[in-house]
């Protein structure tokens, strides 16, 4: 593998590190003598996901305020970054278009010159945050002579890497992971916060939206009863009670907000509802949103992106959980947001299958609880 320029007082470190890791003192070494001037990130997705990982951006750009941060993301979800601050450009990775390289020519020119792309980087730091086996592949694709990833990564993605981190014995939020890779590429201060801030053009358009239905700022709750996997889904009827409580207490309509294919559980709301609900599932994008829930007066959630989203725009939230661990994949230290049972006693995994713990067994009243102590202080 050609060594780029910068590297070459390093250039048998180097090469040794494209066949095997580096041990923890060599890279410290390496790390020391040639500070990272091109920096990528690699999280492509999910949309929740994204936003657990974002306060690696902040933590990076206060150790190295002087380095270009790129973040690789599926198309999709680009419009989320575009809301944060720190980044200096966003890589887009377009799935469905390079699925079939291997038979069909259009899919395979489109791989062409995404690794195009990922050379043109003249990347010398890579941070592998996915840790499958196509995340891998784009950091040995972008030619980069450092490519940190996680030990355990899955789908042996961990062959690609010329450095792997071992997850903290004491870890268990997937940031904590984060962080000690961080940690290890001389990044001492990891800064957890997570703030999102909708453009100008997505608050107007969320004002028009707010006036057209009667709405003030701050006086209504958004609701996400939606999610991918319906063992994340908690009853509509129960987020109907919520909305009721929450209007007689303060007055406030709810507004359910989703995907096309969860208008559904927006219906059975308002059909179990006893007080108003403005329904906007599928009438706002990415920056909409964020403009959406930053003027909500609350928010709950299941666990999915945009409950992720709303908590990073600093709006008091709730989000659900059932058998998925919130301790893992939950609101980074903010256990007055999670509403779950056995809450403390999850242990490190990411799910589990035991009956007590299942969404349904949330009650609306450990939801009012949290919502309530949020805003009283």
């Amino acid at each position: 593998m050609k060594v780029p320029p910068f590297c070459k007082k390093n250039s048998e470190k180097i090469a040794a590190s494209n066949r095997m890791p580096l041990s923890l003192i060599q890279f410290t070494r390496f790390m020391e003598k040639t500070e990272p001037k091109n920096i990528l990130i690699i999280k492509p997705s999910a949309l929740g996901d994204i936003v657990h990982a974002l306060p690696v951006l902040s933590s990076l750009r206060g150790r190295f305020p002087n380095a270009k941060l790129i973040w690789l993301v599926n198309n999709a979800f680009a419009p989320l970054l575009e809301c944060t601050e720190g980044l200096d450009g966003i890589l887009p990775f377009d799935r469905k278009g390079m699925s079939r390289w291997f038979c069909r020519g259009a899919d395979f020119r489109a791989l062409r010159e995404f690794r195009q792309a990922l050379k043109a980087g003249r990347f010398d730091l890579v941070l592998d945050l996915q840790g499958l086996l196509r995340s891998a592949i784009f950091s040995k694709m972008a030619d980069c002579p450092r490519r940190i990833g996680l030990k355990e990564a899955r789908e042996f993605a961990s062959f690609f890497y010329t450095h792997q981190v071992a997850r903290p014995a004491d870890s268990v939020h997937i940031l904590d992971t984060y962080f000690a890779m961080l940690r290890e590429i001389g990044v001492e201060t990891c800064l957890p916060d997570c703030r999102l801030t909708a453009p100008p053009a997505a608050m107007e358009s969320v004002r028009q939206k707010l006036q057209e239905n009667d709405l003030a700022p701050k006086q209504f709750i958004v609701l996400v009863p939606g999610s991918a996997h319906a063992y994340k889904c908690w009853p509509a009827e129960q987020f109907a009670r919520v909305a009721g409580n929450l209007h007689r207490r303060y007055g406030w309509p709810a507004v359910v907000v989703g995907t096309q294919s969860e208008r559904v559980y927006a219906d059975a709301i308002r059909i179990n509802a006893s007080s108003p609900v403005i329904d906007l599932t599928a009438r706002t994008s990415i920056p909409e949103l964020i403009a959406l829930c930053g003027q909500a007066g609350a928010a709950v959630s299941n666990d999915t992106g945009p409950g992720h989203i709303a908590l990073a725009t600093n709006t008091p939230g709730v989000i659900v959980f059932g058998n998925t661990n919130p301790l893992r994949l939950g609101p980074y230290r903010r256990p007055e947001c999670i509403a779950a049972v056995n809450l403390e006693k999850r242990g490190a995994e990411i799910k589990d299958t035991n009956p007590a713990h299942q969404i349904k067994n949330v009650t609306v009243e450990m939801v009012l609880e949290k919502i309530q102590l949020q805003l009283a202080t």
